[in-house]
């Protein structure tokens, strides 16, 4: 048997690579592969854009269930801790309390829902009737008042008569210009109608969804516990599910306390408007309650359509609404308000009002309402971060100590206060005990 050797005077080729650059190299593919998917997100964003919103789109149901359930999850607690209390003296039904808990929740949702959607549409009407019926009085009115202020300023009738001649002209090109888009309206109308009752149509579905997530409220938290501890490492896991408890917490107290509070603030407009006999009353009260929920600018969403609809009808109405309305926030933003909520957010007002913008500009209504809370909650995990970082640099966690401080000399130190000293049966105080045993 032949056995094939290597010629004489030839040496193997043997690559030694270097544990070193190896590292490099593999940062540096890493590096070049993040950047490549980074300018490939950048370019398909409209494409990636749309495939988001079309997924959400798809789960809508999903959400709106999600959140009819979050909203009925403290009603129906309640329900079911007064209905374990009387139907489980003698033997546990779990299963009875639990179902009739969430049928009196959801009942207990669309009637309110059903209330207020009845009050509004009728005051709406109302209102509309109202100002079809003045139209010729305001017409009259308007007449009156301009017919006074020319007679006082002729000057001004001369200017009005010189510009009547280029009047025409701007009225036929402006009806030239507004006729090819009523196309373009009709369609967008269309579409409104249509996105609306597709809305209303997962709305419904959301309340079907909602039912199931409550019945198997605890088996859903279950699994996903399982998928977290199964996923991620124990110490990722606990940290994930501890920032969601934390989230939790913040998010309904901060609802449920802001549920309450606009209640009263719309319970007392009622009233007031109510006790002086102004116009619309349960339909500025409910704009006012509703608006309420906002945190910061909604007083302001509320008092400035509501003034509007007082000056087409009540003119003289509008000033003392006004002053009303402004010493019905204060009373709200500095009694109210902090004995309902406390701080709950912890947010000075700037991040309040960034909050505000940055969910109202992503998700509208709903990001302006639940844009505080869930900042608050991203905040405080920040901030927990920072404080992480800083002890483990051994530097001090508090803002206090980093204003007024050399910048050429290190940040100051941590303090760490002392624990208070009882004094242990040989006449030692338990801190001087414990220094003595670390000597």
């Amino acid at each position: 048997m032949l056995m094939n050797y290597p010629p004489k005077g030839r040496v193997e080729l043997k690559i030694d690579f270097n544990r070193k650059y190896n590292t490099i190299a593999v940062y540096c593919i890493l590096t070049f592969a993040v950047c490549l998917a980074l300018v490939l997100v950048c370019i398909g964003f409209p494409t990636i854009s749309g495939y988001i919103k079309t997924f959400f789109k798809v789960i809508a149901p999903v959400t709106w269930g999600v959140v009819i359930a979050y909203v009925c999850n403290p009603i129906m607690k309640s329900f079911e801790r007064a209905l374990t209390k009387l139907l489980c003296k003698k033997k546990q039904r779990p299963k009875l309390c639990r179902y009739l808990s969430v049928f009196v929740s959801m009942l207990l949702l669309i009637a309110v829902i059903s209330l207020l959607l009845t009050l509004i549409i009728i005051q709406v009407r109302d209102s509309l009737m109202e100002i079809l019926y003045n139209i010729p009085a305001y017409i009259a009115q308007l007449e009156s008042l301009a017919t006074k202020f020319l007679g006082d300023y002729p000057e001004i009738v001369a200017e009005l008569e010189a510009q009547l001649e280029t009047i025409q002209p701007k009225l036929i090109e402006f009806a030239n210009n507004i006729i090819p888009k009523i196309g373009d309206i009709s369609i967008k109308v269309k579409d409104g109608a249509i996105g609306f009752v597709i809305a209303l149509k997962d709305f419904i579905i959301g309340f079907i969804v909602a039912i199931y997530l409550l019945i198997s409220k605890e088996t859903f938290i279950a699994q996903a516990r399982k998928v977290m501890y199964a996923i991620f490492p124990k110490n990722v896991g606990r940290s994930i599910l501890r920032v969601s408890a934390r989230a939790n917490s913040t998010l309904s107290g901060f609802l449920s306390g802001k549920l309450v509070d606009s209640f009263i603030i719309g319970t007392a407009c009622f009233i007031v408007m109510t006790i002086f006999s102004w116009d619309f009353a349960v339909l500025i009260s409910v704009i006012i309650g509703v608006t309420n929920i906002i945190p910061f600018f909604g007083p302001f969403f509320g008092a400035i359509p509501s003034a509007l609809l007082l000056l087409m009808a009540a003119p003289r109405q509008v000033i003392p609404f006004v002053i009303f309305i402004i010493i019905l926030q204060q009373v709200d933003g500095n009694i109210l308000g902090p004995k309902i909520l406390g701080d709950s957010t912890g947010l000075s007002p700037f991040w309040v009002m960034f909050a505000i913008f940055v969910g109202g500009g992503l998700f509208g209504f709903a990001g302006m309402l639940l844009g505080v809370p869930i900042f608050a909650v991203v905040y405080a995990l920040f901030s927990e971060f920072v404080a992480y970082l800083l002890k483990k640099k051994k530097l001090s966690h508090r803002t206090s100590d980093y204003s007024d401080f050399d910048i050429n000399n290190p940040p100051p130190s941590p303090v760490i206060s002392a624990p208070a000293a009882s004094v242990t049966k040989d006449g030692d105080s338990k801190s001087e005990k414990a220094v003595n045993v670390k000597k």
